[in-house]
């Protein structure tokens, strides 16, 4: 199966580099998803959602990301996002708790808002229903 180079990067680290099938991510257009020889393009990413890398060997790597940009170049994808985590780094039961109790609150607040969209990120990277 044909793959293509994808850097994940964040503000902070490089939090994954290698060779993937195929990118899911959320833009603020919609979902895309990213096939070695898509064409090249710059998209914003959707705060509060998850992107999906296929690696090389089949393998889906979720990945909470909270804003940033996504770029497609002949040569590799770049998901540049202001803060990501994998699936592995996130704690389940600490990420649904603040997502039941950022919901509970409402969302008019903004500090609300930016913790609801930080807890769905992270639980929809680790497969949970939100």
């Amino acid at each position: 199966m044909a793959e293509m180079q994808v850097e994940l990067v964040s503000v902070e680290r490089e939090i994954w580099s290698g060779p993937a099938q195929m990118v899911v991510a959320r833009t603020t257009d919609g979902d895309i998803g990213i096939l070695p020889g898509h064409a090249p393009l710059l998209a914003e990413l959707r705060e509060g959602f998850a992107a999906r890398i296929t690696d090389e060997s089949g393998q889906v790597l979720g990945v909470a990301v909270h804003g940033g940009f996504l770029s497609v170049t002949k040569e590799k994808v770049s998901i540049l996002a202001e803060g990501a985590e994998l699936s592995d780094e996130i704690d389940v039961s600490r990420a649904r708790a603040a997502y039941d109790q950022a919901k509970a609150a409402g969302t008019e607040e903004s500090d609300r808002l930016e913790e609801l969209r930080h807890a769905r990120a992270q639980l929809l990277a680790v497969g949970e229903d939100v």
